[in-house]
């Protein structure tokens, strides 16, 4: 009986079919059924077993061992496959999340950058109104005009320079201080060579030139041969040069108010 079917195996595989005869179940009463072809060589042995026992044991053993199973393979195979994937995906969004949030932070730092220039514009522009207000006030009422951060007056009448500073202060300001190139020719070009009155003397210590506001003198725009303290000439005046006069004398004077900005 075993050669039988083991004659009627190689038949079919030697005519090409894609069949071949296994058990259905191992035990002593053989059931043949037919699969695939593919494995049928490692199935059935070369030789002829030599009794119905040694066929089931050998055939048993095989299935046993889950050689035979292409199924099982298969889900093994996409189980593997599967598990890389959820690899990728895991990484992948982790990479994703570690971006997220340094964009995230960036969006953050730029939002907190933006929210201080914003202030700062603010705060600009609220002391620029102040200042346009401040100057307002002043321009209103008479010929003031204003230069850099600062409002200048320049009076009608003549005095001396200590009743010229009074009347100065009575506006809230004081003698103009001059600082620089820029502020002296535009005092020039304001009086056009009319001598006028400036905060600047040596009354406490000769030859040591001081404003009003006790600063000492670091550059200066003097005439030739001035100050040369000719008598008793202790204040300072400007017709497109300074010269040092008697503080007696009676002039025009340039009163100046500063406009303070703090950004």
């Amino acid at each position: 009986k075993i050669l039988v079917h083991y004659l009627i195996y190689k038949v079919l595989i030697l005519n090409g079919r894609a069949l071949r005869i296994i058990p259905r179940r191992c035990g002593a009463t053989l059931s043949w059924i037919t699969v695939k072809s593919d494995l049928s060589r490692q199935i059935m042995p070369r030789k002829i077993p030599k009794s119905t026992t040694e066929c089931n044991t050998y055939i048993c053993s095989y299935l046993l061992s889950g050689k035979g199973s292409t199924g099982s393979r298969r889900y093994r195979l996409a189980a593997v496959i599967l598990g890389l994937l959820c690899v990728l995906l895991l990484t992948a969004i982790t990479v994703l999340w570690i971006q997220f949030t340094v964009e995230i932070d960036q969006l953050q730092t730029s939002n907190t950058n933006l929210t201080a220039e914003r202030d700062q514009l603010q705060t600009s522009n609220t002391n620029l109104t102040a200042e346009r207000d401040q100057k307002r006030r002043y321009t209103g009422k008479e010929a003031w005009i204003d230069f850099s951060s600062s409002i200048y007056y320049v009076s009608a009448e003549k005095k001396s320079w200590t009743e010229s500073r009074d009347d100065c202060r009575k506006r809230e300001a004081d003698l103009v201080i001059i600082n620089s190139r820029e502020e002296q020719d535009f005092i020039n070009m304001w009086t056009k060579g009319q001598q006028v009155w400036i905060g600047l003397g040596d009354g406490e210590t000769e030859g040591v030139w001081k404003w009003v506001d006790g600063s000492e003198l670091i550059t200066g725009f003097w005439g030739a041969g001035e100050p040369n303290s000719n008598g008793d000439e202790d204040c300072a005046l400007t017709n497109w040069k300074w010269a040092d006069y008697p503080c007696n004398h009676q002039f025009n004077w340039i009163c100046e108010k500063r406009i303070l900005m703090t950004i």
